[in-house]
């Protein structure tokens, strides 16, 4: 299901680059030992001087984001220790760790690569439109804490709510409309919003839940 849902978000996102050059026995090693969780190995190449932000050449991501695609938290601690690690560096679609790490559902990942200092908020594809299309509540909790926009617009204008009605995951639709989303926003591909990306998807449950709740807000604000 998750490889449905990760192909189902970068989809909308544009097309990688194409393959780096060939990689030396150090940069093997490296993403071999960050999709196993060998720490050991990823230290000693690290210490032999390897760029810690080098993109690997079959999807172009770095060490980090490898990582967090195999849930390898060991991994990511060691490379969170090098003074050059780029937590921003991203994959040629777009993808940071931190993105990776919400779409995955690794919560102790999340924690680590905020407080080390990732970003929440980002220009296009967040990590809360990766949290709220996996449907994780937790992680999208801790996003929407460390102040993430709620209604963030991807490229083509999808938002976390529009996203998380198109994939059925309706406990993460009612919490991101009860901490404020609008579901009024319509993206700028199709021009339509959250309860038609439901309807749509053949999610009507969901649709209907989303136009309660604006239906609701309409009779508390007296319109």
């Amino acid at each position: 299901m998750k490889r449905r849902l990760l192909l189902s978000v970068c989809a909308l996102l544009p097309l990688a680059l194409p393959a780096q050059a060939q990689e030396s026995d150090d940069q093997v090693a490296f993403f071999r030992a960050a999709q196993m969780d060998n720490d050991r190995v990823v230290r000693d190449v690290l210490a032999r001087g390897l760029d810690p932000n080098v993109h690997e050449s079959d999807r172009g991501e770095t060490g980090l984001i490898v990582a967090m695609r195999y849930d390898s938290n060991k991994v990511l601690g060691e490379i969170l220790k090098h003074p050059r690690v780029n937590l921003e560096e991203t994959s040629p679609n777009g993808t940071t760790a931190l993105m990776m790490a919400a779409f995955k559902q690794n919560k102790a990942a999340v924690n680590a690569l905020i407080a080390k200092g990732a970003q929440v908020n980002r220009k296009g594809w967040t990590p809360l439109h990766f949290a709220a299309t996996a449907g994780d509540l937790e992680i999208m909790a801790i996003l929407l804490e460390h102040y993430a926009y709620i209604d963030a617009a991807s490229p083509t204008g999808f938002t976390p709510l529009m996203l998380a009605a198109r994939e059925g995951k309706e406990e993460a639709v009612q919490f991101l409309l009860r901490e404020g989303a609008d579901a009024t926003i319509k993206d700028f591909a199709f021009k339509i919003d959250a309860a038609e990306f439901a309807r749509r998807a053949d999610k009507p449950w969901i649709a209907k839940a989303i136009e309660s709740h604006q239906a609701a807000i309409t009779v508390m604000s007296g319109k």
